[in-house]
Formats: structure tokens, sequence, C-alpha cells
């Protein structure tokens, strides 16, 4: 018997080991475009890959498991982009400009585009509008913190504007908003607004802060929810 059991325990250990290896998330970063040039392959979060001779060399990756967020800063700090798992052979907008991955429960909804997402925690924000606390003219400045998000139809805070009641909003076109954002002001918590409805397409996650400008996501958020 004891010999049976012994080889029972070291199948159920070995069959547990697997699935935690199967479980585990990796990611490979390559130099190159179309997965060519030194690779980097990594199984867990790194705050910053100068140690690693890969700061700001990554421009092709492959998701092996996992979903994963690439930031161009150490820290995980300014612009972010997350990809779930796939083969992405460019990173175009994002070559050569990654410091820090870390592993996130949640990211991007296909294998082709990864998710853009600027936390706006530097100075300045990464859309230009400056982050501060002193009250906006119209009182839905970050310092008021009235509505937790409101949302203006022109730049800098310009235009009709729409601050939502509710944590998530599937589409804008029951707001008569649909492509209409050109600027934001967030007062309270992490929101993400994507390009379509029921948050498809590509989206940005901004945290509090004023966003006089929306870039190349002006006048073209479809859906908003608050994710933290």
């Amino acid at each position: 018997m004891k010999p049976l059991l012994h080889r029972l325990t070291c199948a159920a250990m070995l069959l547990a080991a697997t699935a935690v290896a199967a479980d585990a998330s990796e990611l490979t970063l390559f130099t190159d475009s179309n997965f060519s040039g030194p690779p980097l392959t990594l199984r867990g979060s790194t705050a910053d890959l100068a140690p690693l001779g890969f700061n700001d060399r990554t421009s092709s990756l492959i998701v092996r498991s996992g979903t994963w967020q690439l930031c161009e800063h150490a820290n995980y700090r300014g612009r972010c982009m997350t990809f779930e798992r796939g083969e992405y052979r460019a990173l175009d907008g994002f070559n050569d400009a990654v410091s820090s991955v870390r592993e996130v429960s949640g990211g991007g909804r296909d294998g082709r585009d990864g998710r853009d997402e600027r936390d706006g925690r530097d100075g300045r924000d990464e859309r230009g509008g400056r982050r501060g606390d002193r009250d906006d003219d119209r009182g839905y400045g970050y310092g008021h913190r009235r509505e937790a998000i409101v949302l203006f139809s022109k730049s800098r805070f310009g235009g009709a504007k729409l601050a939502p009641h509710n944590n998530e909003v599937r589409t804008l076109e029951r707001y008569d908003f649909n492509d209409q954002a050109g600027s934001v002001i967030v007062n309270v918590g992490r929101w993400e607004l994507c390009e379509h409805a029921d948050f498809g397409g590509r989206c940005i996650v901004l945290e509090p802060g004023r966003y006089e400008r929306l870039d190349d996501m002006n006048n073209q958020i479809s859906s908003l929810r608050r994710v933290r």
C-alpha cells in the first residue's frame, strides 16, 4: 500500500505543478519587428527594464499566456498599452518606447491591437491636460469633486457638457453624446473611455485630472466606465 500511496502522491504533486506552470503568465519581447532580434522572456512584473538591458528596445512581442500591460516609463508610469494572448508583429506608435511591464487582470479585446491607456500621473497628463487642484470657472474643476467625470464637446472644457451619474455607460447615444467628447475632467476614480459601444475598440484610461484635449481620441468616445 505504501508504494502505491507514494506513487499517487507524486502523481498528484506533478499534476498540481503542471497546472501552476500552465497558469503562469509569460511574455516575450523582441528588439525588432516580426519577432526578430534578441528576445527577452518574462514571467512576472518588471518595474524597470533598464537593468535587463531592454529599456526602450521593444518592437514586437508574443503573449503566450495572461494579460500584460506595457508602459513607456519605469514603475508603470506614462502611456500604457494592454495586450492579451497573441502575436504582435509591430507596435505602431509604441515602438522602442517600453520601460516597464506588468501582469494585469483584464486587457484588450482582440489579438491585433493593444489597448492604449494613459495614466496622467505626471505633472502634465499624457493628453496635454494639466493636473491640479484649482477650481474650474464652471464649478466642475478637479477641486470641487462634484461629478465623478464630466465630458465636454469641445477642447479646453468648452461646448456642451455631460456628467453621467452611472459608473458605466455602454453607449453615449442614449445621451445624444456619441463621438462628441473633446475634453474631460475626472474628479473621482479611474475611468476607461472607449471608441465603440460596450467598451469595444481602442480605449484610454484616465485618472483624476483635467484633460484639455483628447488628441487622436477626439470625437471618438462611444462608451465609458469606472474601473477603480
